[in-house]
């Protein structure tokens, strides 16, 4: 079996996009006034793990895990007179349907390593989003650090994701990107006596596009 954990989060990347600076609203409340309500459509977006892992019985052959999910849910709300009021709302994603290349590996994931069958979700509440412009240009690519707190399994740390988003028209595309450490959400690397030794480092990516609504 090969390699193991992913996330998103990121989604949480794929929040950052968002440009926020505050607690965004629930999906479900309308947008704040002067603001944009834009919901991101899981079809169009996915959030996945890269886990490094070393396969002792293989020579200690080194391998990149990677395992995605569309489970993802969330919104940006956007103020185009005023960008820097923007913010991006909770951004969830159910982890428990993380696939990767391997069935055994993902069993193991949702029964033992990262036990998403008692934990399904990962949230990412941001509080701050850095790098949001004084003016809005449609189409213009922005770079931006979206600050917040994410929460696996029932252990909950402050992450940043660096993020790139574009707004144009009626949709807001981009990726964000984070790094974590699993001991630090109360969870050991996978491992496999003899077999397989995961990095304690993952890698968390959001790529997300988010509809006007």
């Amino acid at each position: 079996m090969r390699a193991w954990w992913r996330l998103v989060g990121v989604a949480v990347a794929g929040a950052a996009a968002a440009c926020g600076g505050a607690l965004a609203a629930s999906p479900s409340a309308p947008a704040p006034a002067g603001l944009e309500r834009y919901v991101i459509d899981p079809a169009a977006s996915q959030a996945s793990y890269r886990v490094g892992e070393v396969f002792i019985d293989q020579g200690n052959q080194f391998h990149v895990a990677v395992g995605t999910t569309h489970g993802i849910q969330g919104e940006i709300f956007l103020d185009r007179a005023n960008p820097r009021r923007s913010r991006v709302g909770t951004i969830t994603v159910d982890i428990s349907q993380l696939k990767s290349d391997r069935s055994g590996r993902d069993r193991r994931i949702r029964s033992g390593w990262l036990e998403s069958e008692r934990f399904p979700t990962a949230v990412f509440t941001p509080s701050q989003i850095q790098g949001l412009p004084d003016t809005y240009t449609p189409g213009r690519e922005i770079a931006v650090q979206i600050i917040g707190d994410l929460k696996i399994r029932d252990v909950t740390r402050p992450t940043t994701f660096a993020a790139k988003v574009r707004f144009d028209g009626a949709t807001i595309t981009g990726d964000a990107t984070t790094t974590i450490r699993m001991t630090e959400f109360g969870f050991d690397p996978p491992s496999i006596l003899g077999v397989l030794k995961a990095e304690n480092e993952a890698k968390l990516e959001l790529q997300f596009l988010a509809r006007h609504s």
